[in-house]
């Protein structure tokens, strides 16, 4: 009994100190991991930014001007202009849910019948 008193303590130290060690390799590994994610994510924000000033670079309004000038008779790319857009009235907005759509696309109201 005694035997069991000692034997038993020092095997459940030794599985703690196992469990401690393990515990300790995964920690590292992890911290590791954390490390090498956050140089990725640096290396692309770098990317990132050199991207976005290339994208400023090549979107300069003298550049795109001089571009529009050389393949005009190409593209026939033209200045926007008010005229270009539509007016709200000239939407097609989806009908009101109560309302039901006639064979000829017009919408009545709930409860006349279709002619």
């Amino acid at each position: 009994m005694r035997t069991l008193m000692y034997l038993l303590p020092a095997v459940t130290i030794m599985a703690l100190a196992f469990w401690a060690y393990s515990e300790n390799y995964e920690t590292q590994g992890s911290i590791a991991h954390v490390r090498e994610l956050q140089r990725q994510i640096g290396a692309e924000h770098e990317t990132l930014s050199i991207l976005k000033a290339e994208w400023a670079y090549l979107n300069r309004p003298d550049r795109l001007r001089d571009l529009v000038a050389l393949n005009f008779d190409r593209l026939q790319l033209l200045p926007m202009q008010p005229y270009h857009f539509a007016e709200t009235t000239q939407i097609p907005f989806p009908p009101k849910p109560g309302a039901l759509l006639a064979m000829d696309g017009v919408t009545q109201p709930e409860g006349e019948q279709f002619p």
